[in-house]
């Protein structure tokens, strides 16, 4: 797990040389990902984005994850809502992968402290 917190500048780096020389494939893949949140059901967004925690969490995806928790923050999930939806992977794909979900969930909950974001609940 320390690598995938070491790791976040290589991550980023590389979605920019991705956008750089292959950005109408991501432009249309961010379309893609708004229409099925918008378009793709009776689901609210609250809902999606915890299905999608929990998801990366099972996939152990860790910067999807990272990027999810954020955006379910963002979207009006609770603390409580997101950490219920990682635990919830835990009967069906393990206990190992929930403890890694809480700890991406933890170290953002730290970091947005410290950035006096007050939004998140």
């Amino acid at each position: 797990m320390d690598d995938y917190f070491d790791n976040l500048d290589a991550t980023e780096i590389n979605l920019k040389y991705f956008t750089e020389h292959h950005g109408e494939i991501y432009k249309a893949y961010e379309t893609y990902g708004h229409l099925v949140h918008t378009e793709g059901g009776p689901l609210d967004q609250k809902t999606c984005w915890l299905i999608k925690v929990a998801l990366s969490t099972e996939c152990q995806y860790p910067r999807a994850l990272h990027t999810h928790i954020l955006k379910a923050l963002r979207g009006g999930c609770s603390k409580e809502e997101i950490e219920h939806a990682i635990l919830l992977v835990a009967p069906s794909a393990g206990f190992p992968k929930t403890m890694a979900g809480i700890l991406i969930l933890r170290k953002i909950l730290e970091e947005t402290a410290t950035d006096g974001i007050t939004s998140i609940h």
